[in-house]
């Protein structure tokens, strides 16, 4: 008996902006059913800023590959998250090895069809309806910076993200590290920054290039404030502590 050939749809949900601390999510559906709603109860799904990439975690590569779909609302190594492993065979996609590091998951291997698979992650990618203005311009103005690494490379800087709040639509926020991102040695010093900007009712592929051009234009270190680090780590590189 051949095995079942499951359907998959991505469902990407944005909070009311009324909803303070409410996050964007994609809820993968299979065969109609959310997955995630009785397997994980302690957080959100995966933002589509990081599920539906570029990059396309989503989608199978040579070998086999883990992929977050949800994190607690305080941090996967408080209270858990969901992480399934994709590959592919043949001309199928199959997420199994379910793993939560802070308990079980009790999910079952599902089998897709490659195309009708490849399909839904591309047509889920480029969907872009659900953005209220505030989050496109936040995603068109990330899309440039990732491009722009010379700039960030000449102030010793890393971009961490770029988006915008559902519960604030009137403001894009720009966070970088300095001099690099955190590797876990507690005696390597780091620092994030951040800029609030405002957005206003233009067009926003024309707002994110006037944000792209402010932001090019200035050390992002000056332009922006400490928002993340250590007092130590501030003191150690040479910047005020909040």
């Amino acid at each position: 008996m051949p095995s079942e050939i499951n359907h998959l749809a991505l469902r990407v949900v944005a909070p009311d902006p009324a909803q303070r601390g409410g996050a964007v999510e994609v809820r993968p559906i299979v065969d109609g059913q959310d997955i995630l709603a009785a397997a994980f109860d302690m957080g959100p799904g995966e933002d589509p800023r990081l599920l539906l990439a570029p990059s396309r975690p989503l989608m199978p590569s040579s070998e086999p590959k883990e992929v977050r779909l949800a994190e607690a609302e305080c941090t996967e190594g408080c209270c858990g998250a969901v992480h399934v492993t994709i590959t592919r065979e043949a001309d199928t996609v199959v997420w199994r090895d379910w793993r939560n590091p802070d308990g079980d998951v009790d999910l079952s291997p599902y089998r897709f069809d490659a195309r009708q698979y490849e399909a839904e992650v591309e047509r889920a990618a480029a969907d872009h309806s659900w953005e209220w203005p505030a989050r496109t311009v936040a995603r068109l103005l990330e899309e440039s910076l990732r491009r722009q690494t010379q700039w960030l490379d000449r102030w010793r800087c890393e971009l961490a993200w770029v988006s915008a709040l559902p519960g604030d639509r009137d403001h894009v926020i720009v966070s970088y590290f300095h001099p690099g991102r955190p590797t876990g040695d507690g005696n390597q010093p780091w620092l994030q920054f951040r800029q609030v900007l405002s957005v206003t009712g233009d067009i926003p592929m024309r707002q994110a290039d006037l944000m792209l051009r402010d932001l090019l234009g200035a050390d992002p270190r000056v332009a922006g404030e400490v928002c993340g680090g250590s007092r130590e780590f501030a003191r150690r590189l040479g910047y005020p502590w909040p």
